[in-house]
């Protein structure tokens, strides 16, 4: 190597990290002073230090939709989602890093006890040990003690190959992996998150799917956290809903979504009844009919089902999947003039 290669790739490092700009430092003060062996031994000790001191404090970051909804950066200044917090960590889980790792996530729930639905994107860590597994172990335990549950999207090959082959996969649950940001949004918002507090709880519109909700932000600091029932509930499919309104005494279909999503397209005969309303004065329901209850995804018909039953009302059966089923069914819809 000649001197001109020599002094270009000591400027190349000297522009460069900082922590390399330290070890050169030590190593060439080390070979005016030391024996060579030794000084060739400092650089590589301290080249071991400075790797262990980097990753074993990964960045762990909140991020959210950019304004186009294209991609997940972060954006420390915009609100997030009352219910799911999406943490990305950049950085390998083994045993030097995961106590800051788990720290992070567990100070971030005990922060924000409503978030109890977690997102966490692992498609920079490369490397997963036996101690990250325990520490995921730990973050989902303590999430699902919360009421919530933690899902991972974009899980790198090594590092499901070690979930599986230490069963964490099998406790997660295959449906809580999930697919690029966007995508896992989209199931989470339609399948996991509870549309209730979005309609009525939560003003803020964090993801793509909460633009055109129909928020109603005059109700919002009141409580409509009526507890979804642990009872058995009784569910009726699309197919059999539609046989059941062309019969001589069809059941009551109850649509307990907010007027503007019912005036988009509903269930033809059936009668708007937010829940909001429904919540306050019950009685509305006469007791003594088989009642069907709709909304978008069933979230809501479970709220109004334990409503009903306080008040009395019997016979009550939720349209399994709601509104999204009865589409995927392709059964005939009511669209309202200026539903918007």
């Amino acid at each position: 190597m000649t001197r001109s290669t020599v002094r270009k790739e000591i400027a190349r490092i000297w522009k460069g990290a900082r922590g390399d700009q330290i070890i050169m430092i030590t190593t060439f003060l080390a070979t005016l002073m030391l024996p060579l062996q030794v000084a060739v031994l400092t650089g590589i000790l301290m080249s071991l230090a400075y790797y262990l001191l980097k990753t074993s404090m990964p960045q762990v970051r909140r991020v959210l939709p950019d304004e186009r909804f294209a991609d997940l950066v972060p954006r420390p200044d915009q609100p997030e989602c009352v219910q799911l917090s999406i943490v990305e960590v950049l950085g390998d889980l083994y045993f030097g890093a995961v106590q800051h790792v788990e720290t992070q996530l567990l100070d971030h729930l005990a922060r924000n006890p409503h978030q109890r639905y977690l997102l966490l994107r692992m498609y920079r860590v490369e490397h997963c040990d036996i101690s990250g597994i325990h520490a995921l172990e730990s973050v989902l335990r303590s999430y699902r003690q919360a009421g919530g549950d933690v899902y991972i999207s974009r899980c790198q090959a090594p590092v499901m190959r070690i979930m599986q082959s230490t069963e964490f996969s099998k406790r997660l649950g295959a449906d809580h992996f999930l697919g690029r940001g966007g995508e896992s949004i989209s199931h989470l918002f339609y399948r996991v998150l509870d549309p209730a507090i979005c309609v009525y709880e939560c003003p803020v519109r964090a993801f793509k799917e909460c633009q055109d909700l129909a928020k109603r932000l005059d109700l919002v600091g009141e409580s409509f956290h009526t507890e979804i029932p642990s009872c058995e509930i009784r569910y009726i499919l699309p197919q059999d809903l539609w046989q059941a309104l062309h019969t001589a005494a069809p059941p009551q279909v109850i649509d307990v979504r907010e007027p503007r999503e019912y005036q988009r397209c509903h269930i033809p005969h059936a009668q708007s009844l937010p829940l909001s309303i429904l919540l306050k004065q019950p009685n509305q329901v006469p007791a003594g009919q088989p009642v069907v209850l709709v909304c978008q995804g069933g979230r809501r018909s479970l709220r109004a089902a334990a409503i009903l039953n306080e008040a009395g009302v019997s016979d009550v059966r939720v349209l399994q999947g709601g509104m999204n089923a009865w589409e995927a069914a392709n059964l005939l819809e009511v669209v309202e003039d200026g539903g918007g």
